[in-house]
């Protein structure tokens, strides 16, 4: 297989990794105090949202690449099932 085959699932793991990188790290700051944990009940929900948005711009600009080579591989399964369909439609033109 080629290695443009797995771009979608190879983009969403590091994606992922990334996420789990950034709340880690937020976890940990915010475990020894050097950012504010949250309000009441809340630092579970804080954390990740922090940590959703460091982790955005981080991916945006470090997966370029695979979101590229993902996007390629979306559009070659979009144009193969556009060609499926209008196949499937000429023969049921010719047969009626």
């Amino acid at each position: 297989m080629s290695s443009k085959s797995h771009a979608t699932l190879r983009y969403t793991a590091m994606r992922a990794g990334i996420f789990a990188g950034c709340l880690v790290v937020v976890a940990v700051l915010a475990y020894v105090g050097i950012i504010p944990e949250g309000i009441g009940k809340s630092n579970p929900l804080w954390v990740v949202l922090i940590a959703l948005v460091i982790s955005a711009p981080l991916s945006y600009v470090l997966l370029r690449k695979q979101r590229d080579e993902m996007s390629a591989q979306l559009v070659e399964g979009v144009d193969r099932a556009k060609q499926r369909i209008a196949a499937n439609q000429g023969q049921e033109d010719g047969a009626a």
